[in-house]
């Protein structure tokens, strides 16, 4: 193989599009960039006192050309020429409603504005009540079309999604002919294959959040469909029965796209997958790895062989899917609603005074206002972290859940709440931090015994993400809180590195993408070992985070 063949994988977040370009024969990273989404900045079409996050489509098309020209601009002369290969990850289940031509809404001048014609993005829970309906149905129908998405269906997942905004939104119902994935639409979109019915749908979305399986022939029935909302009648056949896994080649890029990207057409276009999944290849996930991908909230991706999982159903995961992670093993997923975002919600509690009363100061002029407030918010988790991890854990005595934004697992639910308790008089913001960080990794444990409970091994912990790379204190407490080692891996862009292994598949330079892991992989940059001592402390503290759970659910749910 020659080493003048690149690839590129692009990794789009919950706020920002990044691009980076590998050299496909040793992994090397040749250059990379971040766009943030322009309108989501701004804090567009959302609302969060309502649980309503929505990102319009222009958002990920700029900041596609945006991170590919950068990127490209970055590398040393003649490298377009050489990239053989794209491939996608997206956060998920991140849903639009499309025309007959398969163009998301937003793009149609008359619902350029209209929020419910955007993607509805993985963290808007404006559809719980839709989820509890399809869970309702699933357990009085024929066939439980939730069985391999852990039995419990979630207000995350696109069938709710879309149930709700048709539900609420009379104006997009004569327009709207199909729903598209955020990841099998990129694809789509640079290969020119954007009508539904000849859209390469993604197994790892279709299989972990439309229930499709092939037992019950693909997609729920349209008289299961129906009986979420009349809306949705029609949709079925305008979608897909057969679904592909990441190794599969979608077609070649544009000619139009070609030229907006800087690229040429025979760049060949794989088939996409949500962000947890392929940075779980990045990662270089094996057989019992658990690798968590911690962010603004975490996602958990082990593989397991159909020969060992067999029959067995896990409860309360986000699905068991052949093919998700690795093709010719089964994907297993589960994950935190908030993790990253509980750290972001207790900084803005703590930044209000600056920005509504440091902000209208005359004491001092604008530009250094502005500058002392960045510089401040800037310090603060770092700070903060600094100073918890100064706290014995045997004097750590405030508990905490971590349910700010739901719990998707175990046992999926948006209707519970966060809780914190112990406050004194003394309590500190380093003693609040602290507990919030426990209870981030006593969610964790959670969602690992739910695995052990059910008799899936765990070999090994890999951490990948932004929090793993740069907070040692949450790291670490996270290891003795699970007494497990944990590997982060080395790469920044774990997420973004998968989909470039995806890309060297299909573009035929690696029969499998365990043979691109192999060739490309990075390695690991660091290992936290469990503290014993603490992880007694901790069992104790467990217990007590399991019955202020279960009491916050029961006696406090609202």
């Amino acid at each position: 193989m020659s080493k003048e063949k690149y690839v590129i994988g692009l990794d789009y977040g919950s706020d920002s599009c990044r691009a980076v370009i590998i050299n496909a024969a040793s992994g090397e990273e040749i250059a990379s960039a971040v766009k943030y989404y322009p309108r989501w900045t701004e804090g567009k079409y959302c609302d969060p006192s309502e649980n309503q996050y929505r990102q319009h489509p222009l958002d990920y098309i700029e900041t596609m050309e945006g991170t590919i020209k950068e990127s490209l601009a970055k590398s040393p002369n003649g490298t377009a020429e050489h990239v053989v290969g794209i491939a996608f990850d997206t956060t998920g289940s991140t849903p639009v409603l499309t025309d007959q031509q398969g163009t998301p809404l937003a793009l149609l001048p008359e619902f350029s504005e209209n929020p419910n014609a955007m993607f509805v993005l993985w963290k808007d829970h404006t559809s719980i009540e839709e989820a509890a309906k399809i869970n309702e149905l699933a357990k009085k129908s024929a066939i439980d079309y939730t069985a391999y998405e852990g039995g419990i269906y979630s207000s995350e997942w696109v069938w709710a999604k879309m149930a709700h905004v048709l539900n609420v939104d009379e104006s997009i119902r004569s327009t709207a002919y199909s729903w598209i994935e955020h990841c099998d639409w990129m694809p789509a979109l640079i290969t020119g294959k954007t009508k539904p019915e000849e859209v390469y749908r993604s197994r790892c979305a279709a299989g972990h959040k439309a229930m499709w399986n092939d037992k019950w022939g693909g997609l729920p029935s349209e008289e299961f469909l129906t009986s979420i909302s009349p809306f949705l009648a029609g949709f079925r056949s305008h979608l897909f029965n057969d679904t592909y896994t990441s190794d599969t080649c979608v077609g070649m890029l544009t000619a139009e796209w070609a030229e907006r990207l800087g690229l040429n057409t025979n760049v060949a276009v794989g088939v996409g997958a949500f962000d947890c999944h392929m940075g779980a290849v990045g990662a270089e996930i094996t057989p019992y790895s658990f690798v968590r991908v911690i962010g603004t909230s975490t996602c958990d991706i082990m593989v397991v062989s159909h020969e060992e999982l067999g029959d067995k159903l896990i409860p309360g995961i986000c699905g068991q899917v052949d093919g998700s992670v690795i093709p010719g093993f089964t994907g297993l997923e589960a994950g935190q609603s908030g993790f990253g975002d509980i750290y972001a919600w207790f900084k803005r509690v703590l930044t209000w005074p600056l920005e509504n009363i440091l902000n209208q100061s005359n004491l001092i002029d604008e530009a250094t206002r502005k500058k002392l407030i960045k510089e401040t918010a800037d310090k603060i988790i770092p700070f903060l972290s600094e100073e918890a991890a100064k706290v014995p854990v045997s004097d750590s005595t405030i508990l905490a859940t971590d349910w700010m934004n739901g719990r998707r697992t175990p046992d999926a639910s948006q209707l519970v709440k966060g809780t914190i308790t112990g406050l004194n008089l003394g309590s500190t913001a380093p003693l609040i931090f602290r507990a919030l960080v426990e209870a981030t990794a006593f969610g964790s444990k959670a969602i690992v015994d739910r695995f052990l409970d059910n008799g899936i091994r765990i070999d090994n912990v890999i951490g990948i993400g932004g929090i793993s790379l740069k907070s040692p204190f949450v790291m670490q407490t996270l290891a003795d809180v699970l007494n497990m080692p944990i590997k982060v891996a080395k790469s920044e862009q774990a997420c973004a590195f998968g989909a470039s292994m995806f890309a060297a598949v299909v573009a035929g330079l690696y029969e499998k993408v365990e043979d691109a892991q192999k060739a490309m992989g990075q390695g690991f940059e660091k290992e936290y070992r469990p503290n014993k001592e603490n992880h007694e402390v901790y069992g104790a503290l467990y217990k007590k985070y399991s019955a202020l759970g279960k009491f916050t659910e029961t006696d406090l749910l609202l």
